[in-house]
């Protein structure tokens, strides 16, 4: 088992991979309101009301003005940084009626044909990716 050093050297670890967001537990607890928001939007009757009037449908939720703003945004990144999950996110994309690449692509700066093909390709090559610290 871990000692508490170790584990928060873990976690430290986990935010120093560069364009990556860990799913924490800290995350976790940080997002639980924006992610039950997000999930909310299954069902039709959510999807509507939020169409209608984000603002009204996200204030009914408990989240951070900072949560709400990157939200009305569509800054996924942040929402990430906030603790938003991907998965969850991604119930905004479909609502928005676009695909899960469209949605993706806005969060790497690339064209969504851009985005695929470098997936198509193997992805990002992981040549300076692996460190934020050892890169600056």
């Amino acid at each position: 088992m871990r000692e508490a050093t170790d584990i928060a050297s873990y976690l430290a670890d986990l935010e120093d991979i560069p364009g990556t967001q860990v799913f924490t537990a800290q995350r976790a607890r940080q997002g639980y309101h924006l992610n039950q928001c997000a999930m909310s939007l299954m069902k039709p009757e959510n999807r509507e009301r939020f169409k209608a009037d984000e603002q009204a449908y996200i204030d009914e939720w408990p989240m951070s003005e900072e949560q709400k703003q990157a939200l009305l945004a569509r800054d996924y990144n942040r929402l990430l940084n906030l603790g938003g999950n991907i998965y969850f996110l991604a119930k905004v994309f479909s609502t928005d009626g676009i695909s899960v690449v469209q949605g993706v692509s806005t969060m790497t700066g690339m064209s969504v044909e851009e985005y695929q093909a470098m997936m198509m390709a193997g992805g990002r090559s992981p040549v300076g990716q692996r460190s934020i610290r050892e890169n600056n």
